[in-house]
């Protein structure tokens, strides 16, 4: 049986509300804006239809993608097969005194200036990170010397298997250090858990000086990264005693291009979409890098950034 056939009759209901659509190009759903089309695309609104989802997904042995701010993705020019969930509906925020709860869809943005509203401290090193709270606590985001892990307090999340999808309490919960947090990595990694919201614990302290601090960041990231044209972030994890851009400029790579993808001018550790970029321009591109600075330094390049779909 066709896919699409097979969640028409399996998810109708989703499929009516116009949460459920087919052959959906993923591009506009990615910060480098490239991508094919996902075969399912699903936009739960609540908890039960994403468990709804999930239970259909396993069931009949479907893959399945959780997609938040695909600010740290590379689709394929070829698209995805099976469903991909996009969060963006599950955005829910609450504060309770120097706590904030926020589910998987809500941007870091949106997290960090609601805490700011809040007069709560702790988050402003966030405020510039272009993802999700669901992709932030999955990556154990950071940066300017913090990371997720600093501030987090509890999660609730999903088990990805029938059991746990159909028991009377298929929410489950983690305390702070049981999410294994290293660098860019936690037990969602691990054991491929679905993040459904987490619990921050930060400090009160006058919004205008958040406001300051946020500010202060922003324009640094402004200075050093090329926000102005569509990117994943940093492609490559830092190698230890290295600087990543520092070693792709040495070998002379600054604006190098490959098709529509280009080494940045501002920040060689990003590759920028100039208009246009395919995945495989891109992927050809962090493969010349990779032979470039191995050839040069003998330093293996790890990507950062995250490949989905058809080779």
């Amino acid at each position: 049986m066709m896919l699409a056939q097979l969640i028409k009759e399996q998810l109708p209901t989703l499929i009516e509300k116009g949460n459920i659509r087919f052959d959906v190009p993923l591009a506009p759903y990615t910060s480098f804006k490239i991508g094919g089309p996902a075969e399912v695309f699903c936009q739960p609104q609540n908890i039960e239809e994403l468990i709804d989802i999930l239970k259909v997904a396993i069931s009949f042995n479907i893959p399945y993608f959780i997609l938040g701010n695909g600010s740290n993705l590379l689709i394929s020019d070829k698209g995805v097969d099976g469903i991909v969930i996009q969060t963006s509906a599950l955005n829910q925020l609450k504060h309770e005194e120097n706590f904030i709860e926020a589910y998987c869809g809500v941007t870091l943005k949106a997290l960090c200036y609601f805490a700011k509203e809040e007069g709560l401290s702790g988050l402003e090193f966030a405020s510039g990170i272009p993802g999700t709270v669901g992709g932030a606590v999955f990556m154990n985001a950071g940066a300017y010397g913090s990371e997720i892990k600093d501030v987090l307090l509890s999660s609730d999340y999903l088990e990805p298997n029938l059991d746990s999808l159909n028991s009377l309490n298929p929410i489950k919960h983690l305390n702070a250090n049981e999410h294994n947090f290293a660098y860019r990595r936690s037990i969602f990694q691990e054991k491929n858990l679905i993040h459904i919201k987490s619990v921050f614990q930060l400090q009160p302290e006058d919004p205008n000086i958040i406001t300051e601090r946020m500010r202060s960041f922003e324009e640094k990231r402004k200075e050093k990264q090329p926000l102005d044209l569509p990117s994943a972030g940093s492609v490559f994890k830092r190698p230890e005693g290295f600087y990543t851009g520092k070693l792709i400029e040495q070998c002379g790579l600054r604006g190098y291009q490959i098709g529509k993808a280009a080494i940045s001018e501002k920040h060689c550790g990003f590759i920028v979409n100039l208009g246009g970029a395919t995945a495989a321009d891109v992927l050809a591109l962090i493969k010349y890098v990779q032979e470039t600075v191995y050839d040069r330094f003998g330093v293996k390049l790890e990507t950062e950034i995250r490949f989905l779909g058809k080779e």
